[in-house]
């Protein structure tokens, strides 16, 4: 594969050096003098270009420039180079000192981060996984059960009692499905050739088909839905924000016990929409919300601790939002409710009358 040129690398190069020149010119022009003032300019425009660029490479190059430029324009006998004076020697050495030893942090310093996240990419994986085996092998267990009654008792079983037991096993097998396309975004979100496309989603269409499909799922529960009465357009992946959306709300119908109410919030908060899915039914303990959206399960748990886990499904959400540059949080107190938020970026939109004039 060819490597791309480092475009961004040459940039800061360029313009650190381009600013030390303006800067020492300035500086030149207004005191009329610049003693040791030059050097300590470029050893800065040297540590700069050596802190944002990778490698050495653009850090020794930067010291050397800058090394030249200063006996070049900057000390007598000015534009002639002149190398049998010990300071310009001196001058140049910090430089190139400076720079490496930059250099060298700065390169340690993104090889631990690089570890770190790719530590943090191998945890959650093994957490989603212990997460998955966890949550299909109870509704799998369900289906094969089901199954297996009606089969070996069919002339047994009544009409009701046989609509009971397929009805649980479409249920169960409605929820194996949503498992998957969680599954499927993570993968896709997880992926290094694969970013989120972003395109500018208008808030209530995304709104109308969450709720259309929520319905068709849930037909008995009511949502009260509040949104700003601006026309409110959001870069995203509509199908992962649905995807989102539509998880909150079905954790909430089916964890939050006792719940009578169920919002759905959007407001705006600057350039932000923040998103608020909000119930008042039995809460969530606080030592369960500091792993809520990791996909970890309390250490209390078992295969029969529920029917069907919910920390794949935030942890999916988490991951669709931090890839959107949002950020997710859970609020939660025990017998009062909770309430999950997420913001997201908004879009400036240019209206007709403005195009008009320009």
């Amino acid at each position: 594969m060819k490597e791309k040129f480092p475009w961004k690398d040459m940039l800061v190069l360029g313009g650190a050096l381009a600013a030390a020149i303006a800067g020492v010119a300035a500086i030149q022009a207004v005191s009329g003098r610049i003693d040791g003032v030059a050097s300590m300019v470029f050893v800065l425009a040297a540590f700069f270009v050596s802190m944002y660029t990778e490698g050495y490479l653009w850090g020794v190059a930067a010291s050397v420039i800058g090394m030249l430029a200063v006996n070049f324009a900057f000390r007598s006998p000015y534009f002639a180079f002149n190398f049998t004076l010990p300071e310009n020697l001196f001058s140049g050495a910090v430089m190139l000192v400076v720079s490496i030893m930059t250099s060298t942090l700065t390169t340690r310093v993104k090889k631990q981060e690089q570890l770190r996240m790719e530590s943090e990419t191998e945890k959650m994986r093994a957490n989603l996984l212990r997460a998955v085996s966890h949550d299909l092998r109870t509704p799998l267990t369900s289906i094969y059960g089901a199954c297996s009654t009606v089969i070996e008792n069919y002339d047994s079983l009544g009409r009701e009692q046989k609509l009971k037991l397929l009805g649980e096993v479409c249920e169960d097998a409605q929820w194996l499905n949503r498992m998957v396309e969680n599954l499927l975004s993570v993968t896709r979100i997880d992926s290094e050739k694969v970013s989120v496309k972003k395109t500018p989603t208008v808030l209530e269409e995304l709104i109308d088909t969450v709720l259309v499909k929520f319905k068709k799922t849930h037909p008995g529960v009511n949502i009260n839905v509040e949104l700003p009465d601006d026309f409110i357009v959001i870069p995203m992946d509509s199908m992962l924000i649905r995807q989102v959306l539509t998880n909150l709300l079905e954790n909430a119908v089916l964890h939050a016990e006792g719940m009578t109410k169920l919002t759905l919030r959007v407001f705006t908060l600057g350039n932000r929409a923040v998103f608020e899915v909000a119930d008042n039914g039995c809460g969530i303990p606080k030592e369960r919300l500091r792993t809520l959206f990791t996909g970890t399960l309390p250490s209390e748990s078992g295969a029969d601790s529920g029917k069907h886990g919910m920390g794949i499904g935030l942890s999916v959400c988490a991951a669709i939002i931090k890839a959107h540059g949002g950020e997710i949080k859970a609020e939660s107190k025990p017998g009062e409710g909770t309430t999950i938020r997420f913001w997201l970026e908004t879009e400036e939109i240019e209206t007709e009358e403005t195009e008009d004039e320009q």
